[in-house]
């Protein structure tokens, strides 16, 4: 499968047509943004560990029955993956307290949150993200409160089988960005699961292994990547 006009570039992918108009290609880059974009950097290797970690954990969704936009790499940080309409909702799933729940609401950093809390936001850097409900995006238009709910059970069934398989590798999950999109008459999940869109955090010494290394200045941003690529993916290493 080849690259064929870009269709769009946002601040760590570009996606590409293909000539079969029910796949595209997406490109993990180095690049690298925070806080609405206001920071950035270009990273070495970072676009590839980000590929590798999610061809990882979207192969493992689809054995445990998560249907995802993945196909195969094409390269070692070029993904094909299902032409789907992302829905312009964006699910956290939170486990343990951290970033803006802990800015916004009376919650202690690392708090437990038992049952995870899901928060859904509109996907719209210009107006910040704002936080959705139900009622609102049905009002946009976005889903249905019926689709709605099936995100977040399948959301919910998502962060089960991650937790657990991450506990595994000595690492904590204390929160995680999921998007959707439509195939057709089915919903599915699409963009990336990474470094970028997860909080990792090592079990025995609670350190960042994320993004928030590269948020808040805590070191190696290559080095955190790369450790949480060393436990998910060991073999590209060998």
């Amino acid at each position: 499968m080849n690259k064929g006009e870009e269709l769009y570039s946002g601040k760590a992918k570009t996606v590409y047509r293909t000539e079969d108009p029910d796949a595209l290609i997406v490109v993990f880059r180095d690049s690298l943004t925070a806080f609405d974009g206001e920071k950035k950097a270009e990273v070495s290797k970072k676009g590839y560990y980000n590929a590798q970690i999610s061809k990882k954990l979207f192969e493992l969704l689809e054995e445990n029955g998560i249907k995802t936009h993945y196909r195969e790499m094409v390269t070692d940080n070029e993904m094909l993956v299902d032409n789907i309409k992302i829905i312009l909702v964006e699910v956290i799933v939170r486990n343990i307290a951290a970033g803006s729940i802990t800015k916004k609401y009376p919650i202690e950093v690392g708090q437990p949150l038992e049952p995870p809390v899901i928060v859904m936001d509109y996907k719209d850097d210009s107006r910040h993200d704002p936080m959705l409900n139900e009622d609102i995006a049905a009002a946009l238009g976005l889903a249905t409160k019926e689709e709605l709910a099936g995100i977040k059970k399948t959301a919910l069934e998502i962060n089960g089988i991650l937790k657990s398989y991450l506990d595994g590798k000595g690492l904590l999950l204390p929160d995680f960005k999921l998007e959707f999109g439509r195939r057709g008459d089915e919903i599915i999940l699409g963009d990336e699961i990474s470094c970028d869109t997860c909080r990792f955090w090592d079990k025995e010494t609670g350190n960042s292994l994320d993004k928030d290394v590269f948020r808040f200045d805590k070191g190696d941003l290559v080095a955190a990547y790369m450790e949480v690529a060393r436990r998910i993916v060991p073999e590209i290493f060998e």
